[in-house]
């Protein structure tokens, strides 16, 4: 039976936090030596299929359908740096690759990080330590931020929805190992930790997702500028190759859509195939 990593099919599931730490303490994420999380990456050559990377919600919010938590906004920037020189808090730079289950790289996969300052606040009227970025053709991604502060009831962690074209959105958060409040944190789960080691005054971190994608393989990333402008798809305004901003509207299918998130448009990434870009109105 094919399973998603996505909130559906946790939902299904009846998942609570009860549940979710019972599995991360039965199916904790395999250690290196050393105590090290373990990267997808290094289970390339095994032949094994991997196992996708973990669904997780606070369970703070005040309807089921908001898994993502009370701090969540649509409509992030693309951008791959949310913190620059000067910015409070300790640099953290932070690297992985997207795989899917046979441990392919997978391109164009949508990933929209936000988090705490270094005092624990979220930024909920603007879009600090909000933003959006697509992997590149070798799966990759980086992000450069600062470590998230704490606020109560809460380790330290950083929020993400992971999305590769035509399927659904994985939405998780990811940890620091280490973290005293690791341990009395009731969403923590261990599967979910980031390698992270000091880089001078800062730190760098490493995850790698797993999509439950069957195959995967390298693609052609998002063109900025794209040389020619395919023709538009029958009965709908969307095009791929245009550039759409956040609030712009197009049809397609016979729906209309609103632009959730500024981007380029591209095959694979039609309105009804990315209900994080767009958004049926």
């Amino acid at each position: 039976m094919d399973t998603e990593n996505t909130p559906t099919e946790q939902g299904r599931k009846g998942i609570t936090r009860k549940t979710l730490l019972k599995a991360a303490l039965v199916a904790p994420l395999p250690l290196l030596v050393g105590q090290i999380p373990a990267l997808a990456r290094d289970a390339r050559g095994t032949g094994e299929p991997l196992t996708p990377t973990p669904y997780c919600s606070d369970h703070n919010d005040p309807t089921v359908p908001q898994i993502e938590g009370p701090y969540f906004k649509p409509n992030s920037p693309l951008r791959t740096t949310l913190a620059g020189p000067g910015t409070p808090g300790v640099p953290l730079t932070f690297t992985g690759y997207v795989f899917g289950l046979s441990c392919q790289p997978l391109a164009n996969v949508l990933l929209d990080f936000w988090q705490a300052d270094d005092n624990g606040a979220y930024d909920n009227y603007g879009f600090t330590f909000r933003g959006h970025q697509f992997t590149n053709a070798q799966g990759a991604f980086t992000l450069t931020t600062i470590v998230p502060g704490l606020y109560p009831g809460r380790t330290r962690h950083i929020h993400v929805k992971v999305q590769a074209p035509n399927r659904p959105i994985l939405t998780t958060q990811l940890y620091f190992p280490g973290e005293p409040r690791n341990s009395t944190d009731t969403i923590y789960d261990p599967r979910l930790l980031m390698n992270v080691r000091n880089a001078g005054a800062g730190k760098e971190a490493t995850f790698d997702f797993v999509l439950n994608v069957p195959g995967g393989g390298p693609s052609p990333s998002p063109s900025a500028s794209p040389t020619a402008s395919p023709s538009t798809p029958p009965g709908g305004t969307w095009s791929a190759g245009t550039v759409y901003q956040a609030g712009a509207t197009v049809t397609y299918g016979g729906a209309t859509y609103r632009c959730l998130q500024g981007h380029t448009a591209q095959v694979g990434w039609e309105p009804p195939n990315v209900p994080a870009l767009w958004q049926r109105i």
